[in-house]
């Protein structure tokens, strides 16, 4: 899979109100409840009602949607276009920070910290309806360039700032293994992911994006996220923001 290119960044520690007011109005957005993350796979028979989900939680504002295509799923016979080992390390990364040992497909997991079957639709509702997230990110963009900046707050634990790039559709016609003969949309579909740096609670984060450098060719957004990590692992997700093109 393309990798989005390393991006070099003008990384520095501001408070939100060192900004100008035009400048925070201009970057000021709507905060999301939720970063939902869709475990999924083109091979996997019982992904489309997920991946179909996940569509339409990315048309809500309250949340930022963003489906991880797996590999493990390439062996029934046909290999995911998509399909990373890093992102199935990843969903490993989760499990092994709850004490568990079991991957599987379709799973959502919310604002870092909940999994659930992708497919229960009733079950994907419940753990949304209490979700919230802390921290606010903003993004404001420049002539060439992306703004994002998240302000100081006690009592939380130092994070690590993400950027997630994704293709906003795709439509793929599978030839083989459980959805051979099917032709799918898929939505939402992370194509890299890379640390820009980090979000400290006594000082907040401020981070420039080359634009062109980004929204590399087989991606058409980014989300900026702010996680928590424990002893490597994945943990809590602080606050997100993202920009399409």
């Amino acid at each position: 899979m393309m990798k989005s290119p390393l991006v070099p960044v003008a990384l520095g520690l501001v408070a939100l109100g060192m900004l100008a007011p035009s400048a925070i109005a201009e970057s000021m957005r709507a905060r999301p409840k939720a970063v939902v993350e869709l475990f999924t796979s083109q091979g996997c028979s019982s992904c489309p009602p997920a991946d179909a989900l996940l569509t339409g939680l990315a048309q809500d504002d309250d949340f930022i949607a963003l489906a991880y295509h797996v590999d493990y799923w390439d062996y029934v016979g046909w290999k995911d276009t998509f399909a990373d080992a890093e992102f199935s390390d990843r969903q490993r990364a989760y499990a092994e920070s709850w004490g568990s040992s079991r991957i599987y497909t379709p799973q959502m997991v919310v604002n870092g910290q909940h999994g659930v079957v992708g497919s229960r639709r009733n079950d994907v509702h419940r753990a949304l309806d209490g979700a919230a997230l802390p921290l606010q990110v903003h993004i404001s963009r420049e002539p060439d360039m992306l703004k994002v900046t998240s302000p100081p707050l006690s009592g939380l634990a130092d994070a690590v700032v993400w950027l997630v790039s994704y293709l906003d559709r795709s439509e793929i016609t599978i030839k083989d293994g459980e959805n051979a003969g099917k032709t799918m949309v898929y939505t939402q579909v992370v194509t890299g992911r890379q640390v820009l740096g980090m979000w400290e609670s006594a000082s907040g984060a401020s981070l420039k994006l080359p634009i062109p450098e980004v929204l590399a060719e087989n991606s058409t957004g980014i989300a900026v996220i702010v996680q928590q990590e424990h002893d490597g692992l994945p943990g809590p997700i602080l606050g997100a923001a993202a920009f399409e093109q």
